[in-house]
């Protein structure tokens, strides 16, 4: 189980892009949860809150509720963290589903200590337990693959969120990049980017490879896209 952290407690191992995600046991509205080993083989989208009970925030998590089926649709399970209790997270839940008529059916882990807030580096500054807005996506295997942070005050994008999913997906699936605003990138469209070579000589066989290839746009060694 995470255990409480003093406030003045700086976390020197907080996960970043790359890393293996600590392992966790986490009480939730849905009962213990080990992370990442309960999620093997998904990929998770773990967001954090200021607070049950907060305007930002409740309507984030109507947009997630609402936005759910996509998310399944790309292997991904959701999950909540906020700094209250689980019977303050039950009636939160109940009180979105009565007054707004969305049935929150992700977890959300119980932090009221600040523990699991402060081990993942979500604190806000000089705000005690208050967390920021922030966005871990956790690869099958357990690695964080994006870690996003918004103010308390600006609630999350989804599209981006979702946006961000397909991409690294993209990414891992065909072993390209994605250019900005990938796939609706107002000069490449949905066009994916290959690496660079590493050598003059796979830098000279690119060239050819785009001369014989109708998907490679060539625009010079380094910069090469490829249709979909």
């Amino acid at each position: 189980m995470t255990q409480p952290l003093d406030s003045t407690d700086e976390p020197t191992d907080v996960p970043g892009i790359g890393d293996t995600f600590p392992e966790l046991t986490v009480e939730t509205s849905m009962g213990e949860v080990s992370l990442p080993d309960d999620y093997e083989g998904q990929w998770l989208v773990l967001f954090s809150h200021p607070g049950d009970f907060t305007p930002v925030c409740t309507s984030e998590f109507v947009a997630f509720q609402q936005r759910s089926d996509e998310f399944e649709d790309l292997n991904a399970e959701l999950l909540g963290l906020s700094v209250d209790r689980v019977h303050s997270h039950i009636k939160w839940t109940e009180w979105i589903a009565e007054n707004l008529d969305v049935d929150i059916q992700f977890p959300i882990i119980a932090d009221d200590q600040g523990a699991v807030a402060q081990r993942l580096g979500m604190l806000h500054p000089g705000a005690g337990t208050a967390t920021v807005r922030t966005v871990f996506i956790i690869d099958p295997e357990g690695t964080v693959r994006l870690r996003l942070t918004y103010p308390m005050e600006i609630g999350r994008n989804i599209d981006e969120i979702l946006r961000s999913l397909r991409a690294l997906q993209k990414s891992d699936d065909d072993g390209v990049a994605a250019p900005a605003d990938w796939p609706n990138n107002e000069k490449f469209g949905d066009q994916v980017l290959l690496s660079p070579p590493g050598t003059e000589a796979d830098a000279k066989a690119r060239k050819a490879d785009a001369a014989d290839d109708d998907d490679l746009n060539y625009y010079d060694w380094w910069f090469v896209t490829r249709d979909q």
